[in-house]
């Protein structure tokens, strides 16, 4: 079988392309012409640099891109066939990867795949999460409601990165701008003063000796403090891909006082919603559990969720299994187990990811308040530092000439 990108008019007249899968070009307009297609140009499919991967792979979608995507279509499909919906959507996106996706997303359609096995042929572009919703909807006729759901939950995501990017802006910026100060302090300033205390044959304050030994190794051996600070950064990375290494590390950022507590709040709303969705859309939660832990990036909290996986497949509640997990809120465990036995799992997982989401902004605005004033109170002490350490030295000639 080869791959074959076409261009072909439908029966209502209008130009539709994609790309198809035949033995051979007369095959492939055979195939269109049983689709009721009138083939206008069928050639073979270009090849994507790496590999024989066709090049209608398309390529990875960023979450702003997802989410816009997500919500047009969610948008269409309530007025238009799903067809239709993805033809339009090509033809009006903007970014050339984006329109490359979603015409193989069409084509995928129009050769008679469900909406799920189409994204599937993109699977850098759609998560397997989001390809799971989608499939659900399909089968439970509940597509235009998972479709604005999942637009719902990523752009409530973007939302609450792009805070915390906003806030950590100006707090960054002035952290760089402070350190440089100091380092022109200590490399071009403090030498020119010692050069003027150095004639004089007085003992210096122990304040200036330690800045003045400080400038010295600055200057001497920046360059290789830089390098070694490279380096253990590279060897703490390559360290990391160890499986082992990891899971140590990621438990020990779950036990971190602050750390540990944003990520807990956050991977337990995002489970808690994943889950209320999923739920909804017809899921067993056995099939969300199995398909969150594999996007859970903290190895700690993967092993606790596929465990909870594997309690529920051997029949345990989901309540149960959180807490005997032991890493996530309180909260979250304490209304799962007031959904299970109430018979409103989904609800109350949605307010539990509400309640925690809302922790997690409430508590990140306080702690980046908090950021930008010990900034400024860390780097004013240390400029107010090396100052002091040049006043001393004057202030104790001026003292000796005046006695």
């Amino acid at each position: 079988m080869a791959a074959f990108d076409y261009v072909a008019v439908d029966g209502a007249g209008r130009t539709v392309s994609g790309a198809l899968d035949a033995a051979d070009e007369a095959a492939a307009r055979g195939l269109l012409g049983r689709r009721r297609l009138m083939p206008l140009e069928v050639t073979p499919a270009r090849m994507a640099a790496r590999g024989d991967r066709p090049a209608r792979s398309g390529g990875r979608l960023s979450a702003k891109a997802l989410a816009l995507t997500t919500r047009q279509l969610a948008t269409l499909v309530s007025v238009s066939p799903l067809e239709e919906a993805l033809r339009t959507l090509a033809l009006q996106a903007d970014r050339p990867v984006v329109r490359r996706v979603l015409e193989g997303v069409h084509a995928g359609v129009l050769e008679g795949r469900t909406l799920a096995d189409a994204m599937g042929q993109h699977g850098r572009a759609f998560p397997p999460l989001y390809r799971a919703m989608v499939s659900a909807g399909e089968r439970s006729g509940t597509l235009q409601p998972i479709l604005e759901r999942l637009a719902d939950d990523m752009e409530r995501d973007q939302q609450v990165r792009g805070k915390v990017v906003t806030a950590l802006v100006y707090p960054a910026v002035l952290a760089v701008v402070a350190l440089g100060v100091v380092t022109a302090l200590m490399v071009f300033v403090v030498p020119k003063v010692v050069d003027q205390f150095d004639s004089m044959n007085q003992t210096l304050p122990l304040l200036t000796r330690l800045v003045i030994g400080l400038s010295d190794v600055m200057r001497t051996w920046g360059w290789l403090i830089v390098l070694g600070l490279a380096g253990l950064v590279a060897g703490g990375v390559m360290a990391l891909r160890n499986p082992g290494l990891r899971l140590r590390f990621d438990r020990w950022r779950l036990r971190a006082p602050l750390v540990g507590r944003l990520t807990r709040d956050l991977h337990g709303a995002k489970m808690a919603r994943t889950l209320s969705t999923m739920i909804a859309a017809g899921l067993p939660v056995l099939e969300g559990l199995t398909i969150t832990a594999r996007t859970v990036s903290n190895h700690a909290l993967r092993q606790a969720t596929e465990s909870m996986a594997e309690a529920v497949r051997e029949g345990g509640g989901l309540s149960a299994a959180m807490r005997r997990a032991d890493v996530f809120p309180p909260i979250l465990v304490y209304m799962a187990a007031s959904g299970e036995s109430s018979g409103r799992l989904e609800p109350m997982l949605e307010r539990a990811a509400d309640y925690l989401e809302r922790e997690f902004a409430s508590f990140t605005a306080v702690m980046l308040s908090l950021l930008e004033p010990a900034v400024i109170v860390v780097m004013g002490g240390v400029v107010a530092l090396i100052v002091l350490s040049i006043l001393l030295p004057i202030l104790q000639i001026n003292t000796l000439a005046m006695g």
